[in-house]
Parts: C-alpha cells; sequence; structure tokens
C-alpha cells in the first residue's frame, strides 16, 4: 500500500531513492546549480493518470541528446519513477516534475568526464484554470523575446522566462506574449495560436519556440475538428489583427486572449474556435483517462 504524503512535504525521488521534499539535498557543485547545465519536463495526470506521457518523454529524451547528456532512464522507467512519486501525493490531479542535470563535478565551463547524472522527480496538485478566464478571456503584454538561439531545448535555464513573467505580473497580465525581429515566437511559458479567417495558426516549429506538447495536440484536435491549420511565420501586426488568439500549456491547458497590451482582440471575447478546442481538449484528456 502506497503511502499517501502531506502535500505540503510531498515525497520526491532523487538520486535512486523517494525522501520527503524538505530533506532532499543537491551538493552545490551539481552542474544544475553552478551552470543550468540540464533539462526539464512537466507531466499532468489527471485522476492519477498521465496525459500524452510518451510525447513528453520523448522530448525530454530529444532535450538531452541535444546538450549531450545521456538519458539514465528508458520511456518505461521514466514513466515507473514518476508513477511512484504521483501515487504518494494526495492530490487526483497533478503535474509531474522531472530534472536531470549534467551531474556533480569540479567547476569548469566544458563537459566533465565520467560524471553520473542527478535525477530529480517531484509533483504538485494542480488546478484547472479559474473559469472566468476561459468565459471571459485574459489578458496579455508584448515582449521583445531576447532568450537565446535554442529555445527547442527545455533547458533549466530560465532566467529569460522567469524575466518574462515577471513582466506580465507588473503588467497585470497573465503572460507575456514574445516576439523576435517583428515575429511571434511563443509566450513566456506557452505556445500562442493566432486564428485568422477561420484558420489556426502556430509558429513554425524550429530553434526558437519549445515545442510544447499542446502544439502536437492542437494539430490534432484541429485535424479531428475539421479546423484548417497552419505553421507559418506570424508577424506582430498579424496577432492583433485575428480574430482570436490562444495560449496553450500543461498548466494552462487552453486560454483564449481577449485583450493584448491594452488593446481588444476583434471583438474582446474568446472566440468560436476557442470554444470548439477547449471541448475537443477536455474530451482528448478523458479518453485517455
Amino acid at each position: 500500500m502506497v503511502q499517501i504524503s502531506s502535500p505540503d512535504d510531498p515525497l520526491v525521488y532523487l538520486n535512486g531513492a523517494l525522501t520527503p521534499l524538505s530533506e532532499a539535498k543537491v551538493p552545490v557543485l551539481d552542474r544544475g546549480f553552478i551552470f543550468g547545465d540540464g533539462v526539464y519536463e512537466v507531466i499532468p495526470f489527471y485522476s492519477r493518470k498521465p496525459f500524452r506521457a510518451s510525447q513528453h518523454l520523448a522530448r525530454l529524451a530529444r532535450s538531452l541528446a541535444a546538450i549531450g547528456i545521456r538519458n539514465p532512464y528508458t520511456a518505461e522507467q521514466w514513466l515507473a519513477l514518476i508513477r511512484q512519486v504521483v501515487a504518494a501525493h494526495p492530490a487526483e490531479n497533478q503535474l509531474a516534475y522531472l530534472q536531470v542535470t549534467r551531474g556533480v563535478a569540479k567547476r569548469a565551463h566544458a563537459f566533465p568526464t565520467d560524471v553520473t547524472p542527478t535525477v530529480f522527480i517531484m509533483t504538485n496538485g494542480w488546478t484547472p484554470p479559474a473559469a472566468e478566464q476561459r468565459e471571459q478571456g485574459i489578458a496579455c503584454v508584448t515582449l521583445e523575446d531576447k532568450r537565446w538561439h535554442r529555445c527547442d531545448i527545455k533547458s533549466i535555464s530560465l532566467l529569460g522566462n522567469v524575466l518574462a513573467a515577471q513582466y506580465a505580473v507588473e503588467h497585470d497580465a497573465i503572460e507575456s506574449i514574445q516576439f523576435r525581429d517583428g515575429f511571434l515566437t511563443e509566450g513566456g511559458s506557452s505556445n500562442v495560436w493566432v486564428v485568422k479567417d477561420g484558420i489556426v495558426m502556430g509558429p513554425p516549429k524550429d530553434n526558437l519556440i519549445l515545442e510544447g506538447i499542446r502544439y502536437g495536440l492542437i494539430e490534432e484536435l484541429c485535424a479531428a475538428e475539421k479546423i484548417p491549420f497552419a505553421s507559418q511565420p506570424i508577424t506582430r501586426a498579424g496577432v492583433f489583427a485575428a480574430d482570436e488568439v490562444m495560449l496553450s500549456a500543461a498548466g494552462k491547458e487552453l486560454l483564449p486572449v481577449v485583450a493584448i497590451d491594452g488593446k481588444a482582440i476583434a471583438n474582446g471575447k474568446p472566440g468560436p474556435l476557442f470554444k470548439r478546442l477547449y471541448a475537443a481538449y477536455q474530451a482528448a484528456k478523458a479518453a485517455q483517462a
């Protein structure tokens, strides 16, 4: 029988052992602490069942390969470890966080040899965004995207994303929508979708955005709903002239953006394609549960 831990001090997995979060310790020379030298993933669990776990773990493998860290586990082993941590948490709906760093070594920029990756897994209870946000929509602000050019790697080096989140908070917004050289990239922690003339559009899946797991999901939902979909460059003017704008992320699911920089998008209300895609998203969750 699994022992349920306290939500304030849940059990986590660290380098082969389950331990209370308050007792989990990592050496200060861990390269994740010194250099941000590592990657991470966040997998939703609805009613304790994972949603699109294979896609999340495939992206984890791609990120690890991109920075030259060996993947310490197979997808099956990862999922078994994550399930242990999820089972010990009292919440039915959770967001499982897993992180791999290059490990502990003497401080030097180049990769050390013969070092063991640090593996950490924790989980937190999750509640969906408020119904008010879905029904009335959310406000966002814009920000020049000044991050590095490998945003396709889900790196733990998230200072740019932290600054984007703080910028949104300081401007009473839910998210910062970023542009690079006049073209849409992504939110601080979300993918951004633009609807124009019945077509759902997302920026190209290149090194300038993180291909969110919901990117593939939105493509699939559009195909199932017979909604035209396009992956293409989107200008700043194109965002403000959109019929609808939406955000997607593991924690946000899908949210309608009704104002950006204080300017209304279309009529300033959630649009019909958001409503269709949100309903399809919930049906996809129920089908996998």
